[in-house]
């Protein structure tokens, strides 16, 4: 169900889908390439009315049957396919499709409270990991993850030129991308039965 709601979400996203059609595939080995696999079945949706067999995209991850039944990560997933399709588009008119529509920007910062010291970091995203314990909505999600941690007592900040120092430690969202990719995190590990729990 997680991957037909990932190749849903990328199949109604009209530009990712073009790029995807637009990839060179002609010379690609017919089960085992990704990319040509994902255009079979952005056309069989595209053109069937019936429900769309995605056994030649599994066999093209190097899944067999069994791993079809497992368990998997959605986020990974995703990252599978957008590597190889990001890879395929590599030196075509397509190239930057991925970057462009999926790709926001992030800086983590430490900031010290009592001396003029701080300490950044941008990253690139392609996806944001949103916490859902604890939280009535999206808004509760977004707040969670920009929330500031203090770093105090023994888990003081180690501030070059300053030794250490009381800090406020955070992320702040740079720039969003036009379509902006969540993850929920809905599972976390008991430790008590050993296993994954739906939060």
């Amino acid at each position: 169900c997680y991957m037909n709601s990932l190749l849903q979400t990328l199949y109604h996203t009209r530009l990712f889908r073009k790029a995807v059609y637009e990839m060179p595939t002609e010379a690609d080995d017919s089960v085992q390439s990704v990319p040509l696999a994902l255009q079979r079945t952005f056309w069989a949706l595209q053109s069937q009315t019936l429900a769309v067999n995605t056994e030649g995209l599994t066999r093209s991850f190097g899944w067999d049957s069994y791993d079809a039944f497992q368990q998997h990560d959605v986020q990974e997933l995703s990252r599978v396919l957008v590597d190889n399709i990001e890879e395929k588009m590599k030196n075509t008119r397509s190239e930057r499709t991925i970057e462009t529509l999926l790709q926001g920007a992030t800086r983590s910062y430490i900031r010290c409270v009592n001396v003029p010291f701080c300490s950044e970091r941008k990253e690139t995203f392609y996806d944001v990991q949103l916490d859902v314990k604890g939280c009535k909505s999206i808004h509760d999600s977004f707040a969670k993850f920009v929330e500031e941690e203090m770093l105090d007592g023994e888990n003081q900040y180690e501030a070059t030129g300053h030794g250490k120092q009381d800090a406020k430690k955070g992320v702040r969202f740079v720039r969003f991308p036009p379509v902006l990719h969540m993850q929920l995190k809905r599972f976390e590990f008991d430790y008590r039965s050993n296993q994954q729990v739906k939060v």
